[in-house]
């Protein structure tokens, strides 16, 4: 069998574009952990874990920080971002790149508040108790620009078959398919409530 040839292998597989956006979001809702890159004012990036928080509207990404992080800073200097996501049993991963706001609206808050803040931010008596209306709670809105993917629909068995095989025989491991959503494809600025 002929290897695939390198050019091909990075082209994405043509798919309607919500089922694009309905297996992205399947991907990011199975993988805890987020790893959000942001750039240094010396210019230099930085890449921290981030938990998102649910899907409200659209091609979103939220994460929820204290308004005293350091990354906050990092955003005010340059709003690129990437934050790219890894499931190690099935090898999926997503890559998105965009631009991130920082806000404190009271409503969006208490939309996507959950009990586990608590646990990252304390109770230090008073209004800083980790609860909705905690003024140390920011979100982070990430506005999507291009997304790049790898959806698996192999058993893991197969996946790890597929490893093998091309270690020992030198071909390429089709393990998954490559997928691309562009601005268009994202809906714009699907958080222009974000402000």
């Amino acid at each position: 069998m002929a290897k695939k040839p390198p050019a091909d292998r990075d082209q994405p597989e043509p798919v309607p574009t919500t089922k694009k956006l309905d297996d992205l979001y399947g991907l990011i809702e199975k993988i805890e952990t987020a790893m959000l890159t942001t750039r240094r004012p010396d210019g230099h990036l930085v890449t921290r874990p981030m938990a998102t928080q649910k899907q409200v509207n659209g091609a979103d990404l939220w994460f929820v920080t204290d308004i005293e992080s350091h990354k906050l800073d990092e955003l005010e200097h340059d709003p690129h971002v990437n934050v790219a996501y890894y499931n190690n049993k099935s090898r999926e991963w997503v890559s998105v790149s965009g631009t991130a706001r920082i806000t404190q609206d009271q409503a969006k808050i208490r939309e996507l508040y959950e009990k586990d803040w608590k646990a990252w931010f304390g109770d230090e008596g008073g209004v800083r108790n980790g609860e909705p209306g905690d003024p140390r709670f920011a979100l982070i809105f990430v506005d999507a620009h291009s997304v790049t993917y790898m959806k698996n629909d192999k058993p893991r068995p197969v996946i790890l078959f597929e490893v093998v095989k091309g270690i020992v025989t030198g071909d390429f491991t089709d393990i998954g398919s490559l997928r691309h959503l562009n601005r268009n494809e994202l809906g714009g600025e699907s958080g222009a409530d974000a402000r």
